[in-house]
């Protein structure tokens, strides 16, 4: 049994030096099981602080997840954090590329500040149980009339307890190096609220993480704070015209932080492959 263990401390660390698949599994199963961890030790911090569910409690959260960043090798070069010293409530939008983005969304949430996410992640373990005490909002992807009702709810909560909610618009995860067109939710959530919107765009992790060619080296992710985009007198009527705006904006940001040539075609494949 000693012979396996001391060939099994062998064999890691030769597999981490000379395989970049072992990396990659290595650093996302790392990732999973450290976050689970790190969600069982943030529930009952998390009932004691607050005694259930509330946004307070993802101060917990935001302080026990900072230090991840430095076991996967990544940094975040942060710009405009003042933008988020808005007061009152204001609904964040970001970019969606990865469960990484955890990571960058912890390095610069304000605080009263949680999230919309979908309703699978409620069974995710203990990062499940820690995303309900921290108040996120679930929602369902597939019904489109619960989502609206949901937004709805949401845009009182926000008014009601006076907190921020941060949604990604794309609906899903992207890897393609372009956003995907925005689902709407968000901007009516904003609008419903009258609060303003305030963009973050991640640049591309395409540099250090791929999930088909399974590579996940170190790397530095550039993430911007945009001004806020004031919602005040619009009404669902803007809702559309809000998303292309708050859409052009990031994408041009994302493809220009990210060292992409900017593509003059919509939703076109990107032009630097």
């Amino acid at each position: 049994m000693d012979a396996l263990w001391v060939f099994l401390m062998l064999l890691v660390p030769l597999l981490l030096w000379t395989s970049s698949t072992f990396v990659f599994y290595f650093k996302k199963c790392f990732y999973v099981a450290y976050m689970m961890v790190l969600g069982a030790i943030a529930i009952p911090l998390s009932i004691l602080k607050s005694g259930g569910r509330d946004v307070e409690n993802m101060r917990v959260v935001r302080a026990l997840v900072r230090h991840v960043k430095y076991f996967l090798g990544l940094r975040f070069d942060v710009s405009g954090l003042e933008h988020l010293q808005t007061e009152g409530p204001y609904v964040i939008i970001s970019n969606h590329q990865s469960s990484l983005d955890v990571l960058g969304l912890m390095e610069v949430l304000p605080d009263r500040c949680t999230m919309i996410a979908k309703k699978e992640l409620v069974y995710a373990g203990t990062v499940g149980i820690v995303s309900w005490l921290g108040g996120i909002v679930f929602i369902n992807r597939k019904k489109t009339s619960d989502a609206k009702s949901v937004m709805a709810d949401a845009a009182k909560t926000m008014l009601d307890d006076q907190i921020r909610l941060w949604v990604f618009p794309e609906g899903t995860r992207n890897q393609r190096d372009d956003l995907l067109p925005f689902k709407k939710g968000a901007f009516h959530l904003a609008v419903q609220a009258q609060a303003p919107i305030i963009p973050i765009v991640f640049s591309s992790y395409s540099n250090f993480y791929l999930r088909k060619e399974k590579l996940f080296n170190s790397g530095t992710i550039t993430l911007k704070i945009l001004p806020k985009i004031e919602t005040k007198g619009m009404t669902s009527d803007d809702v559309a015209g809000l998303s292309d705006k708050s859409y052009d904006l990031m994408r041009s940001v994302f493809l220009s932080i990210s060292g992409f040539a900017p593509i003059t075609q919509s939703n076109g494949p990107p032009s630097h492959h």
